[in-house]
């Protein structure tokens, strides 16, 4: 189990917990809905086909300790709202910790992203697992964009990654 995931972690409205094959029917919609990957190309066009790419990489990155998401959990439902964690990436040949954020589509605009985010780079700097966090945002990708800015990160540099042009966001540690 990867030393980098979250589990157990909370916040004020969310439980942070590994990701399990059984939430899969509860992301899918995240899938179906085209705003969700509106940004991002060489995704699979089918939305069970793109959900089973993901569920498997985030198994993969638990099984190589590369960090992963986390299934974040409302409290007050129990209802799965979205995923995030610390990610082991590598962008320009340079390996680094990315936060990562998705939220379900009937959650956005209710603050769930950026609680997650903020958790993770506390937990990510509390722990001494890098001096900097990055996080990958399509140059389009707006309200993402606004989530980093909040999470104190600024634009550090403007690349390519896994063929779309991205803002690389950061935040250094202190």
């Amino acid at each position: 189990m990867s030393k980098y995931l979250l589990e157990n972690q909370e916040t004020e409205r969310l439980v942070f917990r590994k990701l399990e094959e059984s939430d899969f029917g509860d992301w899918l919609p995240f899938y179906h809905n085209p705003k969700s990957t509106q940004f991002w190309e060489g995704l699979p066009a089918d939305p069970v086909e793109a959900c089973r790419t993901q569920f498997d990489r985030v198994f993969e990155r638990y099984e190589n300790d590369l960090g992963g998401m986390n299934a974040l959990i409302s409290k007050k439902s129990g209802a799965l709202v979205g995923i995030c964690g610390l990610l082991v990436q590598t962008v320009d040949n340079i390996t680094e910790f990315e936060i990562g954020y998705s939220v379900l589509p009937k959650f956005w605009l209710q603050g769930y992203a950026f609680e997650a985010a903020q958790k993770c780079k506390e937990f990510a700097f509390d722990n001494n697992f890098a001096s900097s966090l990055i996080s990958i945002i399509h140059v389009d990708n707006i309200p993402s964009q606004k989530v980093a800015k909040k999470n104190s990160m600024f634009l550090d540099k403007t690349t390519i990654y896994k063929n779309n042009p991205v803002h690389i966001f950061r935040v250094n540690q202190g």
